[in-house]
């Protein structure tokens, strides 16, 4: 395609989207809410991806320990946990240890959170085992339930579980509400196109007349949706990136042990996925919906 035939399609459409300014902004606004829609459901599932597996790699069964216990007890416990084949490894942690590693969790920021109770030190002494895989944490469990001296046993594999669920509700959820939003933006972007092809049907069929190809007279209409598409991805990746930057702000602040993608992944990544995708809605409304229009 020349230059010149690339640029005159363009001034055509650009001046076709003027003409039919409020009805190509329903357009524009429709595909952005379907990308946004998109956006918000991408990055949820690759937040919770990322926490599943932050928290899997951390997934271990803390095993606490009575203030009373007596060595013997201690000792038995240790055993029967070196014992299992599905523990990967065993390390004893004393309170001193427990509180250090605490105040590195939290960080420098929030040490006002513990001043209260670091000379009181509530914490207790702990087994902290690492297991080969998540799901053999029950089996560890259940191994050492019961057993004298034991306090408490804390195990993360539920929050794994739990979080997986959300992840497929959520999943199914974006599915659908987006097959939804893509339909709509295909039937506004649609209308739009059949505005402006049915006030030049004549001179369509003119030009189907005098020889034009079905292709020279797409192009212009195909363009047009094309620009609608790519101004709704803008659109909505602008509202993402701020929307996105909030709540990563209040959450990274509010629940500090929790690490999510950061925003700029929206500038990087999501917006020329969102600018191919506007290019592709635009597009694929446009042709459906000059298709009849052609056969003059």
């Amino acid at each position: 395609m020349k230059i010149s035939t690339l640029k005159y399609f363009a001034i055509d459409s650009l001046k076709s989207i003027k003409r039919n300014r409020t009805i190509s902004f329903a357009s524009a606004a429709t595909v952005a809410a379907t990308l946004f829609i998109l956006g918000v459901f991408l990055l949820t599932a690759l937040d919770v991806k990322q926490v599943v597996k932050d928290v899997e790699s951390k997934v271990e069964v803390k095993i606490f320990l009575n203030n009373d216990i007596t060595i013997g007890q201690e000792k038995e416990i240790e055993a029967k946990i070196k014992s299992l084949n599905e523990v990967a490894s065993v390390r004893y942690e004393n309170k001193e240890q427990a509180m250090k590693n605490f105040k590195e969790q939290i960080g420098e920021n929030n040490k006002a959170l513990i001043e209260g109770i670091e000379k009181e030190n509530p914490l207790p002494n702990a087994y902290i085992v690492k297991v080969k895989d998540p799901e053999m944490v029950t089996k560890v469990v259940d191994s050492v339930k019961g057993m004298k001296g034991i306090y408490e046993i804390q195990e993360g594999r539920k929050i794994v579980d739990r979080i997986i669920a959300i992840t497929k509700t959520i999943k199914w959820i974006g599915m659908v509400l987006f097959t939804i939003l893509i339909g709509v933006s295909l039937f506004l972007i649609g209308n739009t196109i059949k505005l402006t092809v049915y006030s030049r049907r004549k001179e369509i069929g003119i030009m189907k007349y005098i020889g034009a190809t079905d292709w020279f007279i797409r192009w212009p209409f195909i363009i047009e949706g094309m620009i609608i598409g790519v101004f709704g991805a803008i659109i909505g990746c602008v509202v993402l990136y701020y929307g996105y930057n909030v709540v990563y702000t209040k959450v990274s602040t509010a629940m500090f042990l929790i690490k999510l993608v950061e925003p700029k992944y929206v500038l990087t990544t999501i917006s020329w996925q969102f600018g191919l995708l506007g290019i592709l809605i635009g597009s694929i409304g446009s042709i459906l919906s000059i298709r009849k229009f052609l056969a003059v």
